[in-house]
């Protein structure tokens, strides 16, 4: 498996990958989430699997349930943890301790090392029998609501060790705390080479015209990914230069608000032929990935952000990237590099302004984009990263450890 990545990540990553197969091959790992489909933890892992399985480990990936008063309050712990605030009961707190009660009785939790994902499922360390236990955090909880940190961390520090995707993320936990940044799979569906034949066939499903610049995001349909704001700056900009916008994003299961969201983008551009709002279905990553690749400038306009690889998928594909200047946004967009950060609806249009009247820059910038994700964000390193942390987790308070 490692071996398909050669000639695509640095050499480097693959020789470390080498070794710590050796290390832990054989050994069980676990991963469990709230989600098979819709957002990039699920994505994630969805691609890390078979690569540790194609190393020799054994590799497991469980989905927690829960009805839709359960993801109801998950959704607003993940509101209040990335800062905006929300008002939770006993009862909240209460239910979902007692879905993951459930779902620890319907799951089988027993594995060498065991990643847990987020808060959906964080209380069910609670129910831990054996393994080293790993809490996961992709979210921005750089300005959490107090209470709810205060809860989460109540749980989080019960693991061995946590992990979060950038520094200013992370809570004072009294447990080792790991930085891995997310990274993409160059090999997916999502980020594969296209044929011209395979991106001609999605803009004629998309009625997409090849002779008008055309302005992306791709995200979820949620507030925080700002798809207003996205609308405005786009209306700022057609009093200029000629463009179409496309707003193209999948449901997850956890997420509640989307639908809601979604009907907000929609009549908010009811009226405008030259907008797309597209509704994807699930695993729609050649669908997608043709998008970056038709589209002459891509958008990340979050106001708050865990990390955000379409970031990354569209810098891989040689597109310079507009990104609001949060979360992980900023590790991944070097400003005035290979894409801009913003901060208003106003500093997006002026930069898309920019882009669509200097064609030079785009292209110079999207190849510095590209080169910046071989180095930094292929998934040979998070895999890496995630190896090492279980060598760390199994060897704590040696000062040395030998891996080869």
């Amino acid at each position: 498996m490692i071996s398909q990545y050669r000639g695509i990540a640095p050499k480097g990553q693959l020789e470390l990958l080498k070794i710590l197969g050796g290390k832990l091959k054989g050994r069980s790992i676990l991963n469990i989430n709230s989600t098979k489909a819709g957002g990039g933890v699920a994505e994630l892992l969805h691609r890390i699997m078979p690569i540790m399985a194609g190393m020799g480990m054994k590799g497991r990936w469980e989905v927690i349930e829960g009805d839709s008063h359960f993801f109801d309050i998950t959704k607003k712990i993940h509101n209040a943890l990335q800062g905006n605030p929300e008002k939770f009961t006993k009862e909240m707190w209460d239910y979902h301790y007692e879905i993951n009660r459930q779902n620890a009785g319907n799951l089988d939790l027993d594995a060498e090392f065991v990643f847990i994902h987020d808060p959906q499922p964080v209380s069910l360390i609670r129910f831990k029998k054996n393994g080293h236990w790993i809490w996961r955090c992709h979210i921005d909880m750089s300005a959490p609501q107090p209470d709810v940190a205060a809860r989460i961390m109540d749980y989080a520090s019960q693991y061995e060790a946590s992990i979060f995707s950038v520094a200013k993320f992370a809570m004072l936990l009294p447990i080792p705390e790991f930085i891995v940044l997310p990274s993409i799979d160059p090999l997916s569906d999502k980020n594969r080479e296209l044929t011209p034949d395979e991106i001609g066939e999605v803009a004629r499903k998309f009625d997409i015209p090849p002779d008008r610049p055309m302005v992306l995001q791709v995200s979820r349909f949620d507030r925080f990914k700002d798809p207003i704001g996205v609308i405005k700056a786009y209306r700022m900009v057609k009093k200029y230069n000629d463009c179409i916008l496309v707003l193209a994003g999948s449901p997850a299961k956890d997420d509640p608000e989307g639908e809601e969201v979604l009907d907000e983008v929609q009549n908010f551009a009811e009226g405008d032929p030259d907008i797309r709002i597209l509704l994807l279905p699930p695993f729609s990553d050649t669908d997608i990935n043709a998008l970056q690749r038709l589209a002459t400038i891509v958008l990340q306009k979050s106001l708050k952000e865990g990390f955000g690889l379409t970031v990354s998928e569209a810098m891989w594909k040689g597109k310079p990237v507009i990104g609001g200047a949060v979360g992980g946004i900023p590790h991944q967009i070097v400003h005035g590099v290979n894409g801009f950060l913003v901060y208003s609806e106003e500093g997006a249009a002026f930069r898309i302004r920019q882009y669509l009247n200097n064609s030079d820059m785009l292209g110079r910038m999207g190849e510095a984009a590209r080169e910046h994700v071989r180095n930094n964000f292929l998934i040979t390193r998070q895999v890496g990263d995630y190896l090492s942390i279980c060598v760390g987790v199994e060897n704590a308070g040696k000062a040395v450890i030998e891996v080869g």
